[in-house]
């Protein structure tokens, strides 16, 4: 006897219609085995769409639908193919009772340095709300939604009389995402629920630089590490990070007669493959030779540059000495070079291109910064009326 497919719709709550198969006769669940008629697809669509968008996306909905519809009656129609069908739905079974905490511990192992750092934080804040176990069968938008609701209101670590920052929270709940776009791309989850959830959005911070003055002055006045100065300040001229400073090799470089120098190398970060011109005097600071190709070539350029409490000391010291009294950390003179570039008329896509950044708005950051102090010098000028 032929099992009869028919896809339906039920009305639900904001005019909008939920998307189901009506089995006739009916077909045995795939979790609990007992017959039953309706499977619903975790699809909607507005009854009455007004905009293009809205008409467009009712139209590929049903599109869908109605293929699900037609890939599940040829199964239910073939005997040999239903009882791969019901495997099928045996393995999903199996699928959805592993350990999401589990699953994301993997990832979080295969990342390396600052970001290993950062997936094991946000694992650390996931075990706290799962009490470490959590099916995938149960991992569903209410529940993304308050370990949203968790991570906003928890407080931090690090400190238990302070709340976790808001940017933290951005960050350890978009490791979550990250992860249930990888368990959808590993066909684990049946359904892209990162897709389904929105991100934190980002509270906007306040970017510390050096003016040009300023600038000048770390030039002039030593450090105790001429290592970490030379860097600090090729960093200021080139906008790298410290990561990329610290892992640069002399065959990253080259110079061109008539062009000048470049770096060619993979952004630590973004992975991003990267041609970025420098100045001579951004050079200068490697003390290189005047071509690079006569530099041991597999040996760091700023060897032996280290990241940690007592070498930001010197960067603190170095800093005050100047008489500088802003609160300057070394990716400071990645965000001067921004600025300092923008103030010098700099177009900001050339700018963000510079940077490496891959979206245009996290350079307009910069561009607002300049935009305060314009607004902050056109006021200098008072007039006595």
């Amino acid at each position: 006897m032929l099992v009869k497919v028919t896809l339906r719709e039920k009305k639900i709550s904001q005019g909008r219609k939920s998307l189901y198969l009506d089995y006739y006769p009916p077909i045995p669940h795939p979790e609990t085995g007992k017959p039953t008629r309706r499977e619903f697809l975790n699809s909607y669509i507005l009854d009455n769409p007004k905009t293009e968008a809205e008409r467009k996306h009712k139209k590929e909905q049903l599109e869908l639908a109605n293929r699900i519809r037609n890939k599940r009656w040829q199964i239910l129609n073939n005997s040999e193919v239903y009882d791969e069908f019901q495997k099928e739905q045996l393995r999903l079974k199996e699928l959805g009772q592993e350990c999401f905490v589990e699953y994301f511990k993997q990832l979080a192992d295969k990342r390396k340095a600052s970001n290993h750092d950062n997936w094991i934080s946000a694992l650390n804040y996931l075990n706290d709300f799962t009490n470490n176990s959590l099916k995938f069968k149960d991992l569903n938008q209410k529940f993304l939604n308050d370990f949203k609701e968790y991570l906003l209101n928890t407080t931090s670590k690090r400190s238990k009389k302070t709340k976790l920052s808001q940017n933290s929270a951005v960050s350890y709940f978009n490791k979550v995402k990250a992860a249930l776009k990888q368990a959808y791309s590993d066909g684990i989850l049946q359904y892209d629920l990162n897709a389904k959830i929105k991100p934190i959005k980002a509270a906007e911070t306040r970017r510390e630089y050096l003016t040009l003055d300023e600038l000048n002055k770390l030039v002039k006045t030593p450090c105790n590490s001429d290592l970490l100065k030379r860097a600090a300040l090729f960093s200021a001229l080139t906008g790298l990070r410290f990561s990329d400073i610290q892992k640069m090799k002399w065959n990253e470089l080259e110079y061109i007669s008539g062009q000048g120098y470049f770096l060619n190398f993979n952004q630590k970060k973004t992975k991003g493959v990267e041609v970025l011109p420098i100045s001579e005097q951004a050079y200068s600071f490697t003390e290189g030779t005047e071509n690079p190709k006569d530099m041991p070539q597999d040996v760091e350029v700023f060897e032996e540059l280290k990241y940690s409490a007592y070498h930001n000391k010197h960067l603190f010291q170095w800093i005050g000495a100047a008489g500088i009294t802003k609160d300057i950390t070394f990716h400071c003179f990645r965000h001067t070079f921004a600025t300092l570039q923008l103030f010098n008329g700099t177009d900001i896509y050339t700018v963000s291109k510079m940077l490496g950044h891959k979206d245009l708005k996290t350079t307009q950051v910069y561009a607002k910064i300049v935009d305060e102090s314009k607004r902050k010098a056109a006021d200098n000028i008072q007039l006595d009326l």
